[in-house]
């Protein structure tokens, strides 16, 4: 049986328009007709000026900040699309805001995460597509699929291309316990050791480095992570690096640049030479660092859908 609608349409809110218009190019296909816009008293009002009776829709929408205002952006977009009668409805999330509110870290505390799930099945999307989530498991939150695309091979090509031959000289650095997995598959990838920084964050935003696992002295470090949001972590190992561990040079990289508070300032400010970061979050209006390079997630998004849209395995885009 044919789960497809019978042809694609991408659609966008205020999120991150630009890769929505790139994902559209690269299918050869125009970006959907509709306004989303806000009423005086706050509310959200969507317009959506052509039919999609049938359709294959594809909603493309970040929940990065505002985060409350693209997330209800998202959830009437669905909505509006369900009710126009469109065959299937896909929300694309390049980044999935509250991922990382996934468990219950102390007595009381909500599992924001799984909510956020709900709602987005609750407004009627038939199955999400989104990358490199907080924590996986966060794709059992869901009763719909979810195709949950990773973010490495993307920047992979960038950094070989910048390693060259020179694979004795670098090394690639976990910033914490946690990002180990994803590190040691850059490295793998890369054809370069692996370090470990293992840190103790005394309270949220705050964080301390202890120790380096393995040898950067005389070498050139990348750090790979899924995010960088106050920058206070990648920073202090960036420095630690340095002062510490006597790197020669740091570069980082990250899928998501939420860049919230005094990340850019503290990027400025520290050993950090580049950092690359992929286009799955629109960068401040602030922002001209010039030690910040973004890459193109519209490529990878495109051929998802593509493939969605054919009944086709996801999974080749993996390797």
């Amino acid at each position: 049986m044919n789960l497809h609608g019978k042809d694609i349409k991408i659609f966008t809110a205020n999120s991150n328009p630009k890769v929505a218009a790139e994902i559209a190019a690269c299918l050869g296909l125009p970006v959907g007709k509709s306004e989303v816009k806000t009423f005086s008293d706050g509310e959200i009002a969507v317009s959506i000026q052509e039919s999609v009776r049938g359709s294959d829709v594809f909603v493309v929408q970040s929940t990065c900040t505002p985060v409350n205002d693209n997330l209800m952006e998202l959830l009437i977009m669905i909505d509006a699309f369900k009710r126009a009668s469109a065959g299937r409805v896909t929300a694309v999330m390049p980044y999935f805001g509250y991922a990382r509110q996934d468990r219950k870290a102390k007595a009381r505390d909500p599992i924001s995460a799984k909510l956020v799930a709900d709602l987005i099945t609750a407004a009627g999307a038939d199955r999400v597509l989104t990358m490199d989530l907080h924590a996986a498991q966060i794709q059992g939150f869901f009763d719909i699929p979810v195709d949950h695309l990773l973010g490495v091979p993307i920047m992979i090509p960038h950094f070989i291309e910048k390693i060259g031959d020179e694979q004795s000289i670098y090394t690639v650095v976990s910033p914490d316990l946690g990002s180990v997995t994803r590190a040691r598959k850059f490295a793998e990838r890369c054809d370069v050791p692996l370090a470990i920084i293992d840190k103790r964050r005394p309270k949220a935003n705050v964080c301390e480095v202890m120790n380096i696992i393995g040898d950067v002295r005389d070498r050139k470090v990348i750090i790979v992570d899924d995010m960088i949001d106050t920058a206070g972590t990648l920073c202090n190992a960036a420095n630690a690096l340095v002062e510490v561990g006597g790197a020669k040079e740091v570069i980082a990289c990250a899928t998501h640049g939420v860049l919230s508070g005094p990340a850019l300032e503290r990027i400025e400010k520290s050993a950090l030479k580049e950092v690359v970061l992929l286009d799955t979050i629109p960068l401040p209006e602030n922002c001209n660092s010039t030690k910040i390079t973004q890459l193109p997630v519209a490529p990878v998004f495109a051929e998802a859908i593509e493939r969605i849209y054919q009944d086709k395995p996801v999974s080749p885009l993996f390797v």
